[in-house]
């Protein structure tokens, strides 16, 4: 069984701790084997000659979620909250559309019936426009 150099070991070690913690220096942060060679900055073959770094990496992967896992499942459930939020408001701003059309409709009647009520109403279909003044030309 060929060992790694102590050295070498706590480059592996210090590398897991980092990945684990969420708190990568050269990678994305992605609990991989390959992550954890590249974070530690030694070869592929130096970490699988590494057998009690790699014992430890498997136990702690095994058993724990990814950083970005739990980074991302919270992202999903604000997303979650967010759509439901928009849903509402969606709702709500077509009801308060909904009143206005109706408010808008009763404001013109009412106008209609107030300027009939002066003797206001318009005849014919064209509405003369007062204090128009024509543009002179040059």
């Amino acid at each position: 069984m060929t060992t790694v150099s102590p050295a070498t070991e706590k480059k592996l070690r210090d590398a897991m701790q980092r990945l684990l913690a969420g708190q990568p220096k050269r990678t994305d942060g992605r609990l991989t084997k390959a992550n954890l060679h590249t974070e530690a900055g030694v070869s592929r073959a130096t970490m699988n000659r590494a057998d009690a770094v790699l014992a430890d990496w498997n136990a702690a992967v095994g058993t724990q979620a990814a950083p970005r896992d739990s980074k991302i499942a919270k992202l999903q459930e604000v997303v979650a909250k967010h759509k439901k939020s928009i849903a509402a408001l969606r709702q709500r701003n077509t009801e308060l559309e909904r009143r206005n059309k109706a408010a808008v409709t009763v404001i013109a009647e009412l106008h209609a019936q107030l300027q009939a009520s002066h003797g206001e109403t318009p005849s014919g279909t064209v509405t003369p426009i007062v204090g128009r003044q024509t543009r002179k030309r040059r």
